[in-house]
């Protein structure tokens, strides 16, 4: 999964601090040894509690979106895609686009309780189950 948005700006920051750090811990230890060795063990305990602190904010926000103990589905789309929780059987899908003959007997559901995490890009298709006897396209027919 591509990284975008305050995310990529926060993985930035962290690479240049963490740069940044490295190389005052190199210039410490050249000037002071003694300096270098203190300053070591504060920066990895204030790391080390940056860390948890941050694990507890990732584990409260992932809880409090996946709607329960048991998790839940995400179905998300881009602009112009489609995406579905479960099965995509027998859909005309895309502009002008027909389907001749009888309808398709869908398949099996997605099990129930399942956590689902479907996302189609940009004019992409993506589904949670089978996708099966569609006509998917511009002009297209399933007959």
């Amino acid at each position: 999964m591509a990284v975008s948005g305050a995310a990529r700006i926060g993985v930035w920051t962290v690479a240049v601090v963490a740069g940044v750090v490295s190389a005052g811990l190199i210039v410490a230890l050249v000037v002071n040894p003694d300096m270098a060795d203190r300053t070591a063990s504060v920066t990895g305990a204030i790391v080390g509690l940056a860390a948890f602190v941050l694990a507890v904010i990732t584990l409260v926000r992932s809880s409090g979106t996946g709607g329960g103990a048991g998790g839940g589905r995400r179905v998300r789309a881009g602009r112009g895609g489609i995406a579905a929780g479960g099965n995509i059987t027998g859909n005309a899908i895309g502009d002008r686009s027909k389907v001749v003959g009888p309808p398709t007997q869908a398949g099996t559901a997605a099990a129930s309780g399942q956590d689902t995490d479907v996302r189609a890009a940009r004019d992409g298709l993506a589904a949670g189950g089978d996708v099966t006897d569609n006509a998917i396209g511009d002009d297209s027919e399933r007959r």
